[in-house]
């Protein structure tokens, strides 16, 4: 029976370089070889494969580079020994809903997500910091990146190291918040599918590098747009040069030949443009100009009017937009407007019926439409039971801006995850409760936030990460109380799963010499003792890339507690004492559930002796079950 450690590739976070690997054996198996330490690019096949494509040893290319760049790369491609623990305790809904909430560094958070949402993500917003000399920048730690994560948040050692800055008299200002960005958008990108997209909030401080960036990390051919985003309604007199009323949104589509916006529906002054003055059996429509100022060899012909007048030609600098033939095409289908008395300039009869579903969304986000700063704010206080909130943040963003991106980038009917891994004071997730009550969506969202101290003192809420927890409680109640005359309102997925960044629950082998005896005896219970059942069945779930919101069904077999997990999908068992009872009970369950494919975990030290443990392997073979694994 194959036993799960800490160290062993099937309890680490997806190892990237072996996925890239794999990946270009997929595509050009020549190009893989192997010596004693496993397979390896051959590079000089790699040059007779693409040609003069190879880059050389030139340093005089265009590229982007800074300090610590390779070292970032590979920070990225480093697989994560953590684990994500539930929480059920600060969580809303825990049986039902499929929201998450994970409190952690976000690097690791997003290697832990790789194997259970590799691909699953239609879309993602961050508002990341912007770099302004005073926010708080993640210290990555190259060589344990857990152990300073718990260090940093006082979760290990006597105190909380300070979560540091990073201000404009450092020397590598630019480089330290590059350094940040680069290895969490190269596991963002992982996470996307095909179809999925990026949003991205900055200002003028990154967003040239920030486009550069991502010009590498998602492909330039993959860029959208660069939105604008007025977020105030007046200036500020107080700025030192121009008021600054502005901030950014990248957007970067996964694959821009598949990735469309979600046409954004019109609004009541946009369909009020719309008439039927002449009662047209197609329905209402609206005029447009048939003329058009770039040259068109067909477009000089004469038209007679209805009234019989004869209009010899455009006028003077224009030309028709459609050819003689088609003129007279669309006058004998009624498409042609001359005006009440038919002696007007002809115009074109767009439908309603005929256009678009939909407008094209702009990139001008105008605050009457998309909300301000102040108004962000406002929502803010309003959902979160104390005051001075308005000091807490330096960057919070309206849930109308957010909805706005929801709507291009999300549909409502696809069960579309929408992840925020800089989710702050959660505003995403209340856009996403908001959308869903008024479109009837099924957006699920996972939300990624480290708890960062706040910097008022206050008894419940003393991170960033609990005032976005508690934001979201207050929320969706208070959205359900405002609808709750609307149909559907009561299956609205207000809650989240809480799950919170840890060491790994699987004991590492760290001999002590000195007390090796004790050791021994100890390494038969590989768990370590302060962790819960809870805590090893969800590092299952991580370790086979199962979804964390799967439904989990307890079944009592032969005395003993068994996981059912994804209707027989995966069974686990953490219980003490097993007997071949509890072995061929699983069995008779997997004849009853009738799953594809049925994998088997036990606790290496539960079975009740050694010949149980060794028979067991050969009685759930006889069932079918071939995966089987002890941890």
């Amino acid at each position: 029976m194959e036993k799960i450690t800490q160290g062993h590739h099937g309890s680490l976070s997806l190892d990237m370089v072996q996925d890239n690997i794999s990946k270009l054996k997929q595509l050009f198996p020549e190009l893989i070889t192997e010596d004693a330490s496993g397979a390896k690019i051959d590079v000089d096949v790699l040059k007779e494969l693409v040609g003069n494509q190879v880059i050389d040893g030139d340093k005089e290319r265009y590229n982007f580079t800074w300090h610590g760049k390779a070292a970032a790369r590979r920070l990225a491609q480093t697989p994560s020994t953590g684990t994500l623990r539930p929480c059920k305790e600060e969580s809303k809904d825990w049986d039902t809903t499929q929201n998450l909430f994970i409190e952690g560094d976000n690097l690791e958070v997003l290697k832990l997500l790789q194997k259970s949402y590799h691909k699953k993500v239609k879309m993602i917003y961050i508002d990341p910091p912007y770099n302004t000399g005073r926010e708080f920048i993640y210290p990555d730690n190259f060589s344990d990146n857990i152990k300073n994560y718990l260090e940093l948040t006082g979760q290990i050692g006597k105190e909380g190291q300070k979560l540091s800055a990073n201000p404009e008299t450092s020397g590598r200002y630019h480089s330290n918040w590059l350094n940040m960005m680069l290895p969490r958008l190269r596991l963002a990108r992982n996470l996307l599918n095909d179809e999925g997209v990026i949003f991205i909030s900055i200002d003028d401080h990154e967003v040239t590098n920030l486009r550069r960036l991502c010009d590498e990390v998602f492909g330039e051919e993959n860029f959208i747009a660069s939105v604008i985003w007025q977020k105030v309604f007046s200036p500020k007199n107080s700025a030192k040069y121009l008021s600054e009323d502005h901030d950014y949104i990248l957007i970067y589509s996964k694959v821009a030949d598949i990735w469309r916006p979600t046409l954004l529906p019109r609004s009541q002054e946009m369909i009020g443009r719309y008439s039927n003055p002449d009662n047209d059996p197609r329905g209402v429509w609206a005029s447009s100009d048939l003329c058009a100022r770039n040259f068109y060899g067909e477009g000089t012909y004469s038209v007679t009017c209805p009234s019989g007048r004869v209009i010899p030609s455009p006028p003077q600098g224009s030309y028709w937009r459609v050819s003689k033939q088609n003129f007279d095409k669309m006058d004998d289908e009624n498409r042609l407007w001359w005006g009440e008395d038919g002696n007007n300039m002809p115009r074109m009869k767009r439908f309603l019926s005929e256009v678009k579903g939909g407008v094209v969304p702009q990139t001008l986000w105008k605050y009457q439409d998309v909300g301000h700063t102040q108004e962000a704010k406002k929502e803010l206080i309003e959902f979160v039971e104390f005051e001075n909130t308005i000091n807490v943040l330096n960057s919070v963003k309206p849930t109308r801006l957010l909805r706005h991106a929801l709507k291009i980038g999300s549909t409502a009917d696809q069960e579309d995850i929408i992840l925020d891994f800089f989710s702050g004071s959660a505003p995403l997730a209340h856009a996403v409760i908001a959308q869903n009550a008024e479109d009837g969506g099924k957006r699920k969202f996972i939300l990624v936030q480290i708890p960062e101290p706040l910097k008022i003192e206050e008894e419940k809420v003393k991170t960033i990460a609990d005032l976005g927890k508690s934001r979201i409680r207050n929320a969706g109640d208070k959205i359900v109380h405002k609808n709750q005359e609307k149909e559907g309102i009561e299956n609205l997925d207000i809650g989240f799963k809480v799950f919170k960044l840890d060491s790994s629950n699987i004991k590492p082998w760290d001999a002590d010499f000195d007390n090796l005896e004790d050791m021994i005896a100890a390494a038969d219970d590989s768990l370590k003792k302060d962790r819960t059942a809870d805590d090893v069945l969800y590092e299952i779930l991580l370790k086979y890339g199962l979804d964390l919101t799967l439904p989990i069904e307890e079944h009592i077999l032969a005395g003993k507690t068994v996981h059912n997990i994804g209707n027989g999908a995966l069974m686990i068992c953490l219980d003490d004492e097993i007997t071949l009872d509890v072995v061929n009970a699983i069995g008779d369950l997997k004849k009853e559930l009738q799953p594809e494919v049925m994998r088997v975990v036990f606790k290496d030290a539960g079975f009740a002796d050694p010949v149980v443990k060794t028979n067991a392997i050969q009685v759930l073979k006889q069932f079918g079950i071939d995966d089987v694994k002890s941890i």
